[in-house]
């Protein structure tokens, strides 16, 4: 890697005039985020890294190691040293997918780390090309049964998260479609902004200037409770698939063995950051709801997560890209 590159994957934030007292921590920490530089994760995580690195008195370090589908991210952290200073910014791509659409990973999601806590819930959104004549679930449902297999469903990947809510609700639809998978959400925007695609579930960072834009059009939330972003938009739950839920969540992990007084110290400032005022507001406007849980609760979410959707890749018989 040249030095151009280097400085361009990695930012200093929040450097604080009084360093924290105590033996932890007596340097700067690293958080390393699973995807390139500029997409939804910096949306959420980086202005908690810098209150982090504010309540810490030590900057945070905050690295941006795409690729891999978040493999080489959460490899990297989890043979990382155990002191609490390199700690991974977790999501699915690297703790609920990669233990059911691949045979080898380079880590175990389970024993490989040290849940921390849970920032966020982003749930998914399904939003439509203007051009597709449904302007609710329901007229979606009716004229895809009406056009069996007519309907071009993007998706970031196979088995991406959108890819599983896409399966999920075309089965319960009892709709056939035609899915058409791309290399990230970026690109399969792009492609339903140029009416090559009808529909795509995604969060709502992807969506929003276009949908405020018009140029988008949501159909419904794959959560079990309304957006304060989007009120009048139901969600899919209200709209005949009950507990229906698709969501990106964003955490912090360290490393296994890492000492619980270092999670509880990381885990007491983060959860103060979460619940404050101005993150709340601040997630609010991104279509994020805030969860700030125990390292207990965490480490069961991601669990539940890998069992809920164990059962939908089986089923279809999915497989990465």
């Amino acid at each position: 890697m040249n030095l151009s590159t280097a400085v361009a994957l990695v930012s200093v934030i929040g450097v604080s005039p009084v360093f924290a007292q105590g033996a932890y921590p007596s340097k700067p920490i690293r958080w390393v985020i699973p995807y390139a530089a500029g997409g939804g994760t910096d949306v959420i995580a980086r202005p908690i890294a810098l209150k982090m690195g504010e309540a810490l008195g030590r900057a945070i370090v905050y690295e941006n190691r795409g690729g891999g589908g978040g493999l080489i991210a959460g490899e990297y952290v989890a043979k990382a040293a155990a002191d609490g200073y390199t700690l991974l910014v977790g999501s699915g791509n690297t703790h609920t997918f990669p233990t059911l659409l691949f045979s080898k990973v380079p880590y175990d999601p389970v024993k490989d780390y040290a849940p921390i806590s849970n920032f966020v819930i982003v749930p998914n959104l399904l939003v439509a090309h203007p051009s597709l004549p449904a302007k609710s679930i329901k007229d979606l449902i009716a004229y895809g049964k009406a056009n069996p297999g007519k309907i071009n469903w993007a998706s970031s990947g196979n088995g991406s998260g959108g890819h599983l809510a896409l399966v999920l609700f075309a089965q319960q639809a009892g709709m056939k479609v035609l899915h058409v998978p791309f290399k990230g959400a970026g690109p399969a925007v792009a492609a339903m902004l140029g009416g090559e695609t009808d529909l795509l579930f995604a969060n709502t960072g992807v969506f929003l200037s276009h949908i405020q834009a018009g140029k988008l059009r949501p159909l419904g939330v794959c959560a079990l409770e309304r957006l304060p972003l989007f009120p009048e938009l139901p969600t899919l739950h209200e709209s005949g698939f009950p507990k229906f839920e698709s969501s990106t969540y964003y955490g912090l992990l360290a490393p296994a063995g890492t000492p619980r007084a270092i999670v509880d110290r990381l885990h007491a400032e983060l959860v103060k950051i979460i619940r404050s005022a101005e993150s709340i507001e601040r997630l609010a406007g991104v279509g994020a709801f805030p969860v700030a849980n125990t390292p207990e609760q965490f480490a069961e979410f991601l669990r539940a997560d890998v069992d809920k959707w164990a059962k939908v890749i089986k089923e279809h018989g999915i497989k990465a890209d």
